[in-house]
């Protein structure tokens, strides 16, 4: 019985392609919640909205307040930098968020398995740059992080 309610579960294939984070984050949420899976691909060319050196402290600050062999860890990768943010707007430490969570697939381009599948487009996230005057790719964020593919 397990079997076919995977089977009939709605998958959702969103494009990153300049989307806001912030933004796209809430609508991602919302639905994981509701029992919604969801792959994002393209997650390096999703925006955040600020000055990329502001942001590049941000995260180098998070990478250098730790004991290294302790952790807590966090990965360079821009489709890992997406889904961490989109964890943080779960209840991600009780059992309907942990399973939210797992429902959630990022991936840093368009694989080949979801080529032919439709894209949806989130109209409330798209970024309009004429009104935006500070906005960093996350890929911009993850090289200066260290992360090189």
């Amino acid at each position: 019985m397990a079997e076919q309610s995977v089977k009939d579960e709605k998958v959702t294939v969103i494009d990153g392609e300049n989307l806001i984070l912030g933004r796209l984050g809430s609508v991602v949420a919302k639905r994981l919640l509701m029992g919604e899976t969801i792959k994002i691909v393209n997650c390096k060319n999703i925006t955040i909205l600020g000055r990329k050196k502001y942001l590049a402290d941000k995260y180098k600050a998070k990478l250098s307040n730790k004991v290294v062999k302790q952790g807590p860890y966090y990965s360079r990768s821009p489709a890992d930098l997406v889904r961490r943010a989109f964890r943080n707007m779960l209840p991600y430490k009780n059992e309907r968020g942990i399973q939210a969570y797992k429902r959630l697939k990022c991936y840093n381009s368009v694989p080949s398995t979801l080529k032919s599948v439709e894209k949806q487009e989130i109209k409330e996230a798209k970024l309009n740059e004429d009104s935006v005057f500070y906005y960093t790719r996350v890929e911009e964020i993850s090289q200066v992080l260290g992360y090189n593919k």
